[in-house]
């Protein structure tokens, strides 16, 4: 019987200026197993990385000479757009991150909780990158999509949801693959919201305790108790090639939607909570909570190309 070779993990590609820095996330990586690391000092070498092996991810940081994280990824979003960029933020670089999320990035972690986010980050935008080619062109003659979806509190119905989700907005040609990433991580954190924090009721506060352990033990023990184990998700979605709108509703009690935070504040990217909602106001068009705060209405309108959007000022002023 022929030995089978292992499949190689996915490729990480780290960009820092600092050949310290570098080694230490390289190394986290390393001991986390399943990842393979490749390494640039900046940006442009980060270009040059990409045209010999195309990464799963990008690793950046923000302030590097030459060419910084910002214009790393517009460069990456517009040359690679299958290649999602995760953002290393330290303190004094919230404004850039922030510009750098409106650009195109997929997520963030702070540099001092590198330890502890990293991995799950990039597993986040790994897998919420990931589409079928093929079933991509089995579905190019789709021209919208309603469905409606009543899951239980198991998160792991997430990912697949979320894969004919994402199959759905590229088939009818919705937006980019870059902005399709990025629409299936504000999903996946509205959905995984509406089941931990919704239907189960674990406070956000336990992730922040020892190793995180304590939140998902807490999770499993409610999914199997009333009244939380008769709670259920409810998913409406309407897809179609202008926009793409998405209804999640738990059975909870909702929770004081005043508290959101503001996705303009730099300040927020620092702060331990509120991460979720602050992807789904980055990268959605409209969110809209209802009064109680247990049903939330995320929309994604086409994008439209910068000279397309001035032809059409350019017409309407002449008119």
């Amino acid at each position: 019987m022929l030995a089978q070779t292992p499949t190689p993990g996915p490729l990480v590609l780290i960009v820092d200026d600092s050949p310290v820095d570098r080694l230490v996330t390289g190394r986290l990586l390393a001991k986390a197993g399943g990842w393979r690391v490749a390494h640039a000092g900046d940006g442009e070498e980060a270009l040059a990385a990409i045209g010999r092996e195309v990464p799963a991810v990008v690793l950046t940081d923000l302030q590097m000479p030459r060419m910084d994280g910002l214009a790393l990824v517009e460069r990456v979003r517009e040359e690679h757009p299958k290649v999602p960029v995760v953002l290393m933020t330290g303190n004094g670089s919230e404004e850039i991150a922030l510009q750098a999320l409106k650009a195109g990035a997929a997520s963030y972690v702070p540099k001092r909780n590198l330890a502890t986010d990293l991995v799950a980050a990039l597993e986040q935008v790994v897998s919420a990158s990931k589409t079928d080619d093929r079933r991509a062109r089995a579905l190019g003659c789709l021209a919208g999509r309603a469905s409606r979806f009543v899951l239980d509190n198991d998160p792991e119905l997430v990912q697949p949801l979320l894969a004919m989700f994402r199959e759905d907005i590229l088939a009818v040609g919705l937006c980019d693959q870059t902005e399709v990433t990025r629409v299936g991580i504000a999903l996946e954190e509205a959905l995984l919201n509406a089941i931990y924090h919704g239907n189960l009721g674990v406070s956000s506060g336990l992730k922040q305790e020892g190793d995180g352990s304590a939140f998902y033990r807490l999770a499993a023990e409610r999914r199997a108790e009333a009244p939380y184990a008769d709670r259920r998700v409810r998913v409406g979605v309407r897809v179609s090639a202008d926009a793409a709108t998405f209804v999640i509703a738990d059975d909870g009690p909702g929770f004081d939607i005043s508290a959101l935070p503001d996705p303009t504040d730099p300040e927020n990217l620092i702060r331990p909570s509120g991460r979720g909602i602050l992807f789904m106001r980055m990268f959605m068009d409209d969110v809209r909570y209802n009064p109680t705060g247990n049903r939330v209405t995320l929309v994604k309108r086409k994008s439209v190309p910068e000279a397309e959007a001035a032809g059409a000022v350019a017409e309407a002023a002449a008119a």
